[in-house]
């Protein structure tokens, strides 16, 4: 077993009905995963709604949600950005607030400003520089391919680059070879997408698994009992739990697990963002459908 392993999912951003940042939810978001057996837990990322916050947001963020979970889980802080000082400018900042480690895309704005494998080894040593692990997320929305050896080159010349986060087509592929090629390098291999690829993704290899934050207690099984080894017990349970999390990824995005606390009475309201346009009412009721049956946490922690 790595000492980075289990399931560390995504915190929502929760807002005020007006749009406002919901402070007091967002202690309550933290507490409800924790609650449900999160091994760590990251903020600031795309499933945070990170594209839609100022960057005082994201300080007064980042600083609430390390003072309010207090050492009792590990928090990863997304700090991705174009700019390579900026990015080094939010690790210091996490690194500063006492977060476990950082979590970046490559370099990209837009469907056409992408950096190039070098440029972006160069991002990722620059913030290596800070002292603090790093998380690479190798995500369909950055646009940018990361080949396998440059993941593999990263891990083996910059000392704080340890973990990753899979989740590109094929993702199981992916982690198996780099697991092959990168050696003790890859100290945390994880995977995301909601965990719909999470049983090939154990068997390539996997340590952990980043998910939404919506039914963290209900997948956390799949993983301990593939870790023990248990392959037929982590086959039944992520059965167990497949369609919901399919809904979720095809369907909702982040929005469901927003939609899941709100109904649990952890957050106020599920609001999110212009552009961002409610769930429909139809996608919302599937939900809840799948949902109920599984008597997750989120849906009776505060009630």
């Amino acid at each position: 077993m790595s000492r980075y392993s289990g399931i560390w999912p995504v915190a929502p951003t929760p807002f005020n009905p007006g749009g406002t940042l919901d402070l007091e939810g967002m202690k309550r978001v933290l507490d409800c995963l924790i609650d449900q057996g999160a091994d760590g837990i990251c903020i600031l990322a795309n499933y945070s709604e990170q594209f839609l916050l100022s960057d005082a947001e994201r300080e007064t963020l980042a600083r609430l949600s390390m003072e309010h979970v207090a050492g009792r889980v590990p928090v990863i802080v997304t700090i991705s950005h174009y700019a390579t000082r900026i990015a080094v400018e939010r690790a210091q900042l996490a690194k500063d607030l006492g977060a476990h480690s950082v979590m970046m895309m490559p370099p990209y704005h837009g469907a056409l400003l992408k950096g190039t494998p070098e440029q972006t080894f160069e991002q990722f040593e620059a913030v290596g520089q800070v002292g603090i692990p790093i998380m690479v997320q190798d995500a369909p929305l950055s646009g940018v391919d990361l080949p396998i050896s440059l993941l593999v080159r990263m891990a083996q010349e910059i000392e704080q680059v340890r973990l990753f986060k899979i989740e590109c087509p094929r993702a199981a592929n992916k982690i198996r070879a780099l697991i092959e090629l990168g050696g003790a390098a890859i100290e945390g291999p994880f995977d995301g997408e909601e965990g719909i690829t999470l049983l090939a993704d154990l068997d390539a290899g996997a340590t952990g698994s980043m998910t939404s934050g919506m039914i963290v207690d209900q997948i956390k099984p799949v993983i301990s009992y593939h870790h023990a080894g248990d392959i037929a017990g982590a086959t039944a349970a992520y059965g167990r739990v497949a369609m919901v999390i399919n809904h979720e990824n095809r369907q909702c995005g982040w929005q469901s697990c927003k939609a899941a606390m709100a109904a649990g009475g952890v957050i106020r309201s599920d609001f999110c963002r212009h552009p961002i346009a409610p769930l429909h009412p139809a996608i919302h009721a599937r939900l809840m459908d799948l949902l109920q049956p599984l008597d997750p946490l989120v849906l009776r922690w505060g009630k």
